[in-house]
Order: structure tokens, then sequence, then C-alpha cells
């Protein structure tokens, strides 16, 4: 049976007493929680919040990776430098990575390896634009996105993976997929691992819903038999939203 994940992403907010205070809430109820919790901040944050959650059942993610093992590229976080940490998950392939820093299907592909060969877990994004659905060619989207960075992997590497589907014109527009939407990508795309790996390990990949996710939705979104949890943007900075949300599961 597939685990249920609930992963926060805070993307660039929180100063770092902020991201203490959230996190240490977010912690104080770590025992009642059934499923794993993800906590993703940023980059600078991730040592201190480790030493936060120590004693905790609740993991860190980064939001990003760099390309590139290591070398002269100013700026850049390798896999390398998380797996050092002790940072077991990376997101790779977010939507605003993808539309603010051009990042293609080619890069993404390059550093879902560098994360695998490093020991750590990708949190693999793919979703559709408003245009692409409304011209009704989501699914044919998301399929060239997992083609073309994600079905080169090997039977082993593909089940590190946990994919999550972010409908871009869901994310912090308060619109949200409903939860037969979300279903029926969330079941073509494990059809699609299913033709790809066979049915076996695609039963055992876990796909997250990312898209305006609320505590007054996310039991509805999380009750679809494919839709393993969330990567929570937004609600993920308000700790009790955040509870809430793990515990609609």
């Amino acid at each position: 049976m597939r685990k249920k994940v609930i992963a926060g992403n805070w993307k660039m907010n929180l100063t770092f007493a902020e991201a203490q205070r959230l996190a240490a809430s977010i912690k104080e109820d770590a025992g009642s929680y059934k499923h794993d919790v993800m906590l993703c901040p940023p980059f600078p944050y991730l040592t201190g919040l480790s030493q936060e959650l120590q004693g905790s059942t609740i993991a860190l993610g980064a939001q990003n990776c760099a390309d590139r093992e290591n070398g002269a590229f100013t700026g850049e976080v390798s896999a390398a430098m998380l797996a050092s940490i002790s940072i077991p998950y990376v997101i790779i392939g977010h939507s605003e990575r993808r539309m603010y820093y051009h990042e293609s299907h080619e890069v993404l592909k390059d550093k879902v390896g560098i994360a695998l060969s490093n020991g750590l877990k990708p949190i693999f994004c793919c979703g559709e634009t408003k245009e692409i659905r409304l011209a009704e060619n989501a699914e044919l989207h998301v399929d060239k996105q997992l083609d073309d960075s994600l079905f080169h992997l090997s039977d082993d590497d593909i089940q590190r993976v946990i994919i999550a589907y972010e409908p871009v014109w869901a994310i912090g527009t308060g619109l949200t997929a409903t939860a037969q939407q979300a279903q029926d990508m969330h079941k073509f795309i494990r059809a699609r691992l299913s033709g790809r790996y066979g049915a076996p390990i695609a039963e055992r990949i876990i796909i997250l819903y990312g898209g305006s996710v609320k505590p007054d939705n996310a039991a509805e979104l999380f009750s679809q038999p494919d839709v393993d949890g969330g990567l929570i943007g937004g609600a993920s900075l308000k700790a009790e939203d955040f509870k809430a949300i793990i515990k609609s599961i």
C-alpha cells in the first residue's frame, strides 16, 4: 500500500525566526500525524530547521538543486551538498522554476539523475497551464514532461521518485482542480507509469497533488484513489491550516 505524504513548499518566504516558529508549531502535533510529513524551506534554513525538528518524524526537503555536480557555478547548490547535510528530498521541476528560470526538460532530466546519484529522492513536478488545459492538451503536455525527464530511469530508480501533479492554473490563483480533475490526471500518470514500467511498479509510486490545497478541500482531494497526498504551497505557511491538511487524510 502506498504511503500518504504531505509536503509543505515554503518557497521564498519567512525570516529564519518565523521559519523556526512555524516548524516548532507543526512539530507540536507530530505525534498525531498518521502519514509522512515533509517541510521544504529555503536553502539557508535547512540546517537550522534540521536541529529544530530533531526527535520528530518530520522530514526536510530542498526546493531545488543544480544540474551540475560541482564547480564554478556561483549561487548554485548541488545535490551532493544537500546529501552532506542529510537532506533526503529535493523538489525538481516546479512550475515556477520552469516558468521563471526557463528550466528545460533536458535540464530537469539531468537534475533528476544527479539527485538520485547522490542518494536524494526527487519530488518531480509536472502540470499544465490554463491555456493548455482549455485546448484539451493537458494529458499530452504532462506525458511529454514525464517522457522527456523521467522515463529514461531504471525500474529501481523510478521507484525512488515522488511525482507531484500541479496544474499551473491552480497555483497561487485560488483556483483548484476539482477532485475529479485531480483524480483523472493522477490516474493518467499512473497509467503511463504502468505502460513504461509495469503495473506493480506504477502502483508503488507516490503521486501528490499541488495547487491551492486548503483545509476545506483537502479531504475530498486526498480521498481520490490515485491521489497520495499533497505538495502544499501557501497553506503550508500557516501552521493551523497545514496541520488541518495533514490531519484531513
